[in-house]
């Protein structure tokens, strides 16, 4: 059961886009598909939870997690068959296992915590909160933006994840990210 959660091997370098919502995350994981002609992956969460607010106006509860974990695993590892020589991941497990901390007072299932922290990446871009928050369905913590930015770099840290913090515009922060994608790339 547990291995629908696990990332399937392959010879891809593995970026994520790691950050607080409405940081840019999806617009900057776009551009960098295009730059690298790869493919990315979308973060699953929005698709599932957006589908439940429309249909039973519910957020995001516990038992969501595992599912969303495990259409994200899913569609990593289709994606990452598809990939040139980079996949560029809208998020991952481990952003899942901190959201989870963060609304759960701490909580966060044994099966999600054991993928997120065993699953692995050759890069983390975490995205700053110096653009501006945009409003919608599933966003909800504008006021909130300098507590979750803190938290998403101490899990970095805290699990020892190679990450480089993205400030600044489109142009400033994909040209940052390119410069050190390439970096991996060139080794």
């Amino acid at each position: 059961m547990e291995e629908k959660f696990k990332q399937q091997p392959t010879d891809v370098v593995k970026i994520v886009l790691f950050g607080p919502e409405s940081t840019g995350k999806t617009t900057l994981s776009e551009q960098l598909a295009r730059h690298y002609n790869t493919v990315w992956v979308p973060e699953y969460a929005r698709e599932y939870l957006q589908d439940k607010w429309n249909n039973e106006r519910k957020t995001c509860e516990p038992d969501d997690l595992l599912p969303i974990a495990e259409g994200q695993m899913r569609l990593e590892n289709d994606l990452a068959k598809k990939a040139t020589n980079v996949l560029i991941c809208d998020t991952d497990l481990l952003e899942t296992k901190v959201y989870s901390e963060a609304y759960y007072l701490g909580y966060c299932d044994p099966i999600l915590e054991k993928y997120a922290l065993e699953n692995q990446y050759d890069l983390y871009l975490l995205t700053y909160i110096d653009i501006p928050w945009e409003k919608d369905d599933l966003r909800d913590k504008p006021n909130e933006r300098e507590r979750m930015f803190r938290y998403f770099k101490e899990t970095l840290e805290k699990y020892n994840r190679k990450f480089v913090t993205l400030k600044g515009n489109k142009k400033t922060r994909l040209k940052t990210a390119v410069e050190h994608i390439d970096n991996i790339l060139d080794k």
